[in-house]
Parts: structure tokens; sequence; C-alpha cells
């Protein structure tokens, strides 16, 4: 009987099933896919039971091992080839328990050769992709985050912007954000975790750290096991496996660090990933310095907008009511107390008055500093009495009381205040400006002649409170 014409000859390599295996080792372009395509080509060419690929650099792709078959440790007799890509060799295949029972031979070799150098080819187009699209991720994800600090956010929710949109894109645990501490440590000031991230928010980074040195130079932390690494000694250590500490550095100004740690036992970061994540945190950080630009003209516009309502108040409306009402009080004068008109014109002058000290009050409010706490006495009343009932009742001040009141009994006042507030906002009809009225008063010294501060907060249904205190203790 005539050999087949199709088979293979004696010591000549099966063409057909050589290239049944180039294209599928060829046919993917996802890394792993790819490698797993190039395990089972290898074993179905040689017809060995045990086949298995480990890469030289684990860290570079992330990957360690790719096998097939059940066994977990090569038998005995193992064929290895090694696989270039470019200049460099990217692994091995490795291959043993060959069917039926037999020694490889050099066939079986030179298939293997062949198959490696085409899986060499494949590896690095899988590579290039796998590169590009991971660039397009982190790409696109640094633009979504520019686009959102660049939107008007607070600097609290900026920082965790950048924490969550790091944190997705690297695949991490948490995304964490570090800054430095007056005592020259960093401390952690926001995290996004999936799950709840705990006591980490608050953990500090201690002066004199190694991780803390670089950081500070400049220069990105990469840990391969954050629990076992020396440098690394915050109590959260052991929470976390492998993990990038980023600087966040524009324009030679170190914001802050960005932390991506993932779980215990992870894979490690890529060089690719570092890369990638180094860059992000260069963009993040110029999008947070550019933000906080932009946040800053805003504030200076709205209070460059205040100061000129505020000029315009005094300058116009007080000074014109104020001259009404000495108009008013001339003509009082002149009329005489017979005069039909004389109360009418006594409560118009006490209106005028009142709106005096309420156009007063509204002036000094629009030179507060809205983002920051106030400082005097004025903008603390205030600030109470709006967060206390979530609207600002008509408040007036009578005589300096910033300059005038101690800090001591300041406090008390705010206190006091704080009571009657909230027994008014439980009255039934409380709900307006105009139903509730505080005035706060230095100008009348008590029974024994001593200076003063007096508290009035009248709710609008007939109930009023009233606290005072003087202003300085008798001395013992």
């Amino acid at each position: 009987m005539s050999p087949d014409p199709d088979g293979p000859r004696d010591g000549a390599p099966d063409l057909s099933r050589l290239l049944e295996a180039v294209l599928s080792v060829g046919s993917e372009l996802e890394l792993r896919t790819t490698l797993q395509h190039i395990v089972d080509g290898a074993a179905e060419l040689t017809g060995a039971r045990y086949a298995a690929l480990g890469t030289t650099d684990p860290g570079q792709d992330g990957l360690t091992e790719i096998r097939t078959g059940g066994a977990e440790q090569p038998p005995e007799g193992v064929l290895s080839v090694p696989i270039p890509v470019h200049d460099e060799v990217f692994g091995h295949l490795h291959l043993a328990d060959k069917r039926p029972a037999a020694l490889f031979t050099a066939e079986d070799e030179q298939l293997l050769q062949v198959l490696a150098a085409q899986a060499g080819i494949a590896i690095g187009n899988a590579r290039l992709y796998e590169t590009a699209r991971h660039r397009e991720r982190w790409i696109e994800g640094a633009a979504a985050v520019t686009t959102a600090l660049l939107t008007g956010e607070r600097a609290a929710d900026a920082l965790t912007t950048v924490a969550e949109g790091a944190r997705a894109l690297a695949d991490a645990a948490a995304g964490v954000i570090l800054q430095p501490t007056p005592a020259g440590g960093m401390e952690i000031v926001t995290a996004s975790a999936f799950e709840d991230p705990g006591d980490i928010v608050g953990t500090t980074i201690a002066p004199g750290s190694p991780v803390l040195v670089q950081l500070l130079g400049g220069e990105p932390v990469f840990i391969d096991d954050s629990a076992t690494d020396p440098r690394m000694t915050t109590h959260v250590r052991h929470r976390f496996g492998p993990s990038m500490m980023l600087p966040l550095q524009a324009g030679g100004r170190l914001i802050g660090t960005l932390a991506l740690p993932r779980r215990p036992g992870d894979r490690p970061y890529t060089a690719v990933e570092r890369s990638l994540a180094t860059q992000f945190a260069s963009q993040a950080a110029l999008a947070l310095v550019l933000a906080d630009a932009q946040h800053g003209r805003e504030r200076l516009a709205v209070y460059e907008d205040r100061d000129r309502i505020a000029r315009d108040l005094h300058d116009l409306v007080v000074q014109r009511l104020f001259a009404t009402g000495m108009l008013l009080e001339s003509a009082q004068r002149r009329g005489g107390p017979d005069d039909p008109a004389h109360d009418v014109v006594g409560r118009a002058v006490d209106e005028l008055q009142s709106t005096v000290q309420e156009v007063r009050t509204a002036i000094f409010a629009l030179q507060q500093p809205p983002a920051e706490a106030p400082t005097g006495l004025r903008g603390k009343v205030l600030r109470e009495a709006a967060a206390t009932l979530g609207f600002q009742p008509p408040t007036r001040f009578k005589g300096p009381v910033d300059t005038l009141v101690p800090d001591q009994v300041a406090t008390r006042l705010l206190a006091a205040l704080r009571r009657a507030l909230a027994t008014a906002s439980r009255q039934p009809g409380v709900s307006h400006p105009s139903r509730l009225e505080i005035t706060v008063d230095v100008t009348t010294p008590l029974p024994d002649g001593r200076d003063a501060v007096r508290l009035r907060v009248y709710d609008g249904a007939g109930t009023t409170v009233s606290w005072r205190s003087p202003l300085r203790r008798e001395s013992q």
C-alpha cells in the first residue's frame, strides 16, 4: 500500500497541523487569549499532555504562567523552547508527557521553534494592542477628570474626583489622596474604595519615612506588597498588596500624593500601567492647580460684585434714607405735637431708622467672604440665624458690637441665641423672615451703669426672649 500523499513524510513536519496552530495563535489580539492559544497549539502539535508558558518578566505584562492539562507541576522529561519577542525572550514553552508514552523528537522541536517564532510576532501585536487600549482608556479617564475639576467643584470634591477616577482606571482596591502636614509628614485626606474605607482617612505617614523622602522629592514609589514592604509603616498597610504612590506636582509645587493600592494577592502593576498612572497624576495635578485658579478668579469676581453692591447700598440707599429721615424729623418739629400728621411722621421716622439698620446689616453680610467662617460677632450672629432657621431674619445691631463684645461674652451670647432660635423655630408660623426679629445692642448700659450687650429675639407670635451680660467683669 502506497503512503498517503497528503500525510507527512518521514522526518518532515506536519505542515497542515503547524499551519492550523499558527493561524490559531494569530487569531486574537487580547494577550492572555493569545498566550492560551500558543499553549494549546503547542500541546496539540506535539501530542503533549502537559504544556505551560512561563513569562521571563511577570511584572511587565502582569502574567506569570499559562498552562493546559491537569498537572500543577511539570512531569519529567520536559521539552523547553524560548519564545522571542523582538530582541528579548518573552518566556519559555514547557511541554511534557507525550502521547503515547514516547520521547519528544527532533521534528517536535522543529515544529515548536516555528510556532514559537510566529507566537513572538502574535505576542508583540497583542502587546501593542493592549498598550494602545490601556493608553486610550487612561487618556479618556484623565480628560473626564479634568473636565469635572474645571466645572466648579469644591477643593475637597476635586480631590475625591481624582481619587475615584484613578481607582477605576487602575483597577485598584482604593484611590487615596495624601497631603503634606505642618509637621513634615503626609496625611490621607480623602479615600475612594469599593468597600467602606473605614479609618483610612486621617492615617499619617510620619516624617523621615523612606517612602516620604521619595514622595517629597517628587519621585513615584512602586510597591509589590504593602503588607511586607519595610518602607510602609502605616497601620492600614496590611489591607493592601501591590501599590503605586504617585506625586501630584505642577509647576514645581507638590500638591499631594495619589496612592493606588490593590488587594493582597492581586497581580502587580505592569510597566505600562505604572507609566500611564504617572502621566495621569501629572495631568491631574495640573488640572487641580488650574481648577483652583479658576475658582479663585470666580471667588474674586463674587467678592468684587458684593463689594460693589455694598458700596452702592451705603453711598446711595443709606444716605438717601438718612436724609429722608432728617427731613421728616424737621417737618415733625415744625408741625408741633398737635399736628394731625405728627404721629404718622414719627412712625415713618422709626421705620426709616429700622430700614437703615437692616440695610447696614445687609451691607455687612455682603462684605463677609461667603466661603469663610465669620470672625466678628455680627457675622457669627447672621451665620447662626441662617443655619438654625434656614433663612435670614431681620437682624439689627446697635453700636460697635464687633469691637466691644469680648470673645467669652460673644460665646455665651451665641449660645443664648441658638437656644432662642431653636425655641422660636418650633412656633407655628415662624417660617418667613418677616415673622422673626433679632436685635443685638451695646448702646444701653445696665441699671448699675455698667456697659452691657443685650440680645432680643422676637418670634413674631408675641414671645420675646431677652438676654444680657456686662461687657467686662468687675475686678475681684
